[in-house]
């Protein structure tokens, strides 16, 4: 589903990403980790449009998308979540998880920009509907007429994958969902990206939670220092020798 071949990313004299291949399959959990630093923002950065990397190439689906603008990329069928992303504060969650809804590129401008009242109400009560079905999926569906700054970090964490969830992605990336959260919490999201798979959606988390990743995923990649020092299943990341030394600081 996805390929990423030779993508490196430097800012100035600092090479954030080297050279890194990866290839994501339709249909699987891809977990990466890697030590602070690692290049593990930089990649769905680039991989989003969020930046542009300095060579190599980003395939989905078998179309090149390297360089192209992050709305361009939602609309093909990508979105994700951010490690410390911000909800607006004064809307509520139910309102949150609307903003996140993207219109097809394939409406027209007229579409779009000049509706008739009774039109504009009607699209804007599916998409408030989508939204409540989107809570009750992510287990959110009782504060939904909460306002965004009363929430604690765990509830902020499952807004930011039902606004991503809004657009039916095709592949859902997952920029450190359980930080910060207990063992119960984590356990729950858990639950939460398995549910979500099982509707048939491509997965990569980026965790320091290894314990989860592990649990979760067919194939782990590990990024040390901008390069990809190994990819394998759980069960033989966990022996790696690379791993320990350059994750878990052990020779």
């Amino acid at each position: 589903m996805l390929k990423i071949s030779g993508l490196s990313k430097s800012f100035g004299a600092l090479q954030a990403l080297d050279k890194v291949d990866i290839e994501i399959k339709e249909g699987e959990i891809h977990g990466i980790i890697g030590p602070n630093g690692s290049g593990k923002t930089t990649l769905f950065n680039c991989i989003t449009g969020i930046l542009k990397p300095n060579e190599g190439k980003v395939i989905f689906k078998g179309e090149d998308i390297t360089g192209l603008k992050p709305n361009i990329i939602a609309n093909k069928g990508i979105h994700r979540t951010f490690q410390a992303g911000k909800l607006v504060s004064n809307l509520t969650v139910l309102e949150n998880i609307m903003c996140g809804f993207q219109e097809p590129l394939s409406k027209s401008l007229k579409d779009t920009m000049i509706r008739l009242p009774f039109t504009q109400s009607k699209r804007e009560k599916e998409i408030k509907e989508k939204a409540e079905r989107i809570a009750e999926f992510v287990g959110i569906v009782d504060s939904i007429h909460r306002w965004a700054s009363d929430l604690v970090w765990t509830e902020r964490q499952l807004v930011q994958i039902g606004r991503a969830l809004i657009n039916e992605p095709q592949l859902l990336l997952l920029d450190e969902p359980a930080s910060g959260m207990g063992s119960l919490e984590i356990e729950k999201m858990e639950e939460i990206i398995r549910k979500i798979r099982k509707k048939g959606i491509t997965i990569v988390v980026v965790s320091h939670e290894v314990r989860m990743l592990m649990n979760l995923s067919e194939i782990v990649t590990v990024l040390s220092f901008g390069q990809k020092i190994a990819e394998d299943i759980p069960e033989n990341i966990q022996k790696d020798p690379r791993v320990l030394e350059a994750y878990l600081g052990t020779k």
